[in-house]
């Protein structure tokens, strides 16, 4: 059998990087990182549902559309009341308004992801989605213990524009 060599996660250079009091160098492509962010554009709709919060309603891309979620209120911000199907529909409303502001449409939509507070919800939800996106794009759905304002739906998705 022979001896086995265990050797250290972090070398010594950088081990002695991380624990200096100097400022860290960056690696040559960060530029073009840091340029990168120059060709994303925040996109916020009138007819949509307004933040929650201290963000874009979407972050347009040159190849993709990534929009935040979307929970059932409307263009006013109130709550819209009614079953998980009438819920579900204004989420995708809000979907609709800021894609079009992004110059995309729901057919466009690659990737969703749906957050429900109840999964009892799930086949109810799922009749009013397939009304939606019947090209079937690839999608999670996920139980959470709470959403923004006690909701009992969100739903995001990244489109191409």
């Amino acid at each position: 059998m022979s001896a086995l060599t265990l050797r250290p996660l972090v070398s010594r250079a950088s081990r002695a990087a991380l624990t200096s009091s100097r400022p860290l160098l960056y690696p040559r492509n960060v530029p073009a990182l840091c340029k990168m962010a120059s060709n994303m554009t925040a996109i916020n709709s009138k007819d949509a549902a307004p933040p929650a919060g201290p963000y874009s309603h979407a972050i347009k891309t040159p190849s993709a559309i990534y929009c935040s979620g979307s929970i059932p209120v409307d263009s006013q911000g109130n709550l819209v009341e009614g079953t998980i199907q009438q819920k579900t529909e204004a989420c995708i409303k809000n979907l609709r308004a800021v894609l079009a502001e992004a110059g995309s449409s729901l057919e466009k939509v690659v990737k969703v992801n749906i957050f429900l507070a109840d999964m009892g919800d799930f086949a109810s939800m799922n009749e009013e989605y397939a009304k939606h996106f019947t090209h079937k794009p690839a999608r999670s759905c996920v139980a959470v213990k709470t959403l923004p304002k006690n909701v009992e739906v969100e739903i995001e998705c990244i489109a191409l524009p």
